[in-house]
């Protein structure tokens, strides 16, 4: 029997304390807000899209940092694990487009619920209110504290147990942290799990906004804001390399665009952007017809165009693009809008297919923390042994969840990781 305490009370700090609360561990769950999973409960827009019911490999596709680091996790705890575990507490689930899967409810609270009601099951002590100042070791066998106070690696540091802000030190085994990244700081995902991190010894890696909007260069955005584009392609690239190309759904807002489509190019222009600090070159190429090839396009240009010969080219687009897009087709084509249609040449009708194939958008930027569904970046997955999730620095120290520097695209994924890495950490934290 071991003593077990896991600090965060969200998706991965309840999954890890369920997980450790096996052959009658002592489990204590401490979350500093006033409920479980405040996080959890937004996630999916309310919905709680929390795993995808997609193949293994499909899985490690949509992980953008460190997949090989979940292959042990997720080996053990997989989406159709996931599932079962959630049927077997009693929710009914439902999976939708993409493998997505909801609670047949399309209330995250019920997910929640499940869980509270399992870890209430398994006897699992949980704080709530509770703020831990600092995880407490010992400096055995040679190990020691740097000059700053902070656990110096090497042999003997060793787990003993928490100190609360109010002076408190709860001893403990095991201390499993799963306080998320700095996405979302309202929901309290302020940091503090780096913070302690650090203090162990443990690289950091920085925390940015992944899964956010993107700013664009072009002021005419402002008049598309609004504008939902669906079943178009986008790719975005840096001095002629594709840093991402995908397929979906996007979103004109007053600063650029969002967007599922958008988010998962995010992620991608973060991890280019950290390695390229200095680029100012990145273009979104967006393709309003990706089902007709440039010829093709062309052909259908010419058609409708003779059909309509006598009318003026402003009035012909409502069957190409959106009103709100006839604007800024006719000023980027540099085609009059007033332009009788037999009179375009064909040099003008050739443009129009290069616009409609290429709507390039400057990307100036990413937005904030406060916008972004995760952080990319955290823990340096090197100082964690992904076989257990221990700490390679501090004995018996365990992390899970967004606190590490794995990220995926939208679609359950993010979660996904949570509950592979939470079981696996509590897992082996109860096994001590």
């Amino acid at each position: 029997m071991s003593t077990v305490i896991v600090i965060g009370g969200g998706a991965a700090g309840m999954m890890a304390a369920l997980s450790a609360a096996k052959d009658e561990n002592t489990v204590c769950l401490i979350e500093k807000n006033e409920k479980l999973g405040k996080k959890l409960f937004i996630t999916g827009k309310g919905r709680c899209n929390f795993t995808n019911n997609c193949s293994d490999a499909v899985f490690f596709q949509n992980i953008v940092s460190n997949p090989k680091f979940l292959y042990s996790a997720h080996a053990q705890f997989d989406s159709r694990a996931v599932q079962e575990f959630f049927s077997a507490a009693g929710l009914k689930i439902k999976e939708e487009r993409g493998g997505r899967v909801f609670p047949c409810s399309d209330h995250s609270s019920d997910v929640i619920a499940c869980l509270r009601k399992m870890l209430e099951r398994h006897k699992v002590e949980i704080l709530l209110n509770t703020r831990v100042r600092k995880i407490s070791f010992s400096y055995d066998k040679g190990g020691a504290a740097n000059e700053n106070g902070q656990a110096a690696p090497g042999g003997g540091i060793k787990v003993t147990g928490v100190i609360l802000s109010d002076g408190r030190t709860l001893a403990a085994d095991t201390v499993i942290v799963a306080t998320g990244g700095l996405s979302y700081p309202a929901t309290g995902s302020t940091g503090d799990g780096l913070r302690f991190a650090a203090d162990c010894g443990h690289g950091i890696i920085e925390p940015l906004p992944a899964l956010a909007p993107l700013i664009v260069k072009e002021k005419y955005c402002r008049d598309l804001q609004g504008l939902s584009l669906k079943n178009i392609a986008i790719v975005l690239e840096a001095q002629k390399q594709v840093i991402y190309a995908g397929f979906g759904e996007m979103l004109f807002t007053h600063f650029g665009v969002s967007g599922p489509l958008i988010l998962s190019a995010a992620s991608y222009y973060t991890q280019h952007m950290r390695r390229h600090r200095e680029e100012e070159h990145v273009y979104l190429h967006i393709d309003l017809k990706p089902a007709l090839t440039p010829g093709q396009l062309g052909k259908r240009l010419l058609r409708d165009f003779e059909a309509a010969a006598k009318k003026q080219f402003k009035n012909i687009l409502g069957g190409l693009f959106p009103a709100k897009l006839h604007p800024l087709i006719i000023t980027l084509s540099g085609i009059a809008g007033d332009k009788q249609v037999a009179q375009i040449s064909k040099a003008e009708r050739q443009a129009l297919v290069t616009l409609t194939k290429d709507l390039r958008l400057g990307i100036a930027g990413i937005r904030g923390l406060n916008e972004a569904i995760i952080t990319q970046g955290g823990i340096d997955v090197r100082d964690i042994n992904p076989a257990t999730m221990e700490s390679k620095i501090v004995k018996n120290l365990y992390f899970a969840g967004e606190i590490l520097d794995v990220d995926a695209l939208t679609g359950g994924h993010n979660l996904q990781i949570a509950w592979s890495s939470g079981h696996l950490a509590g897992k082996s934290a109860g096994a001590v």
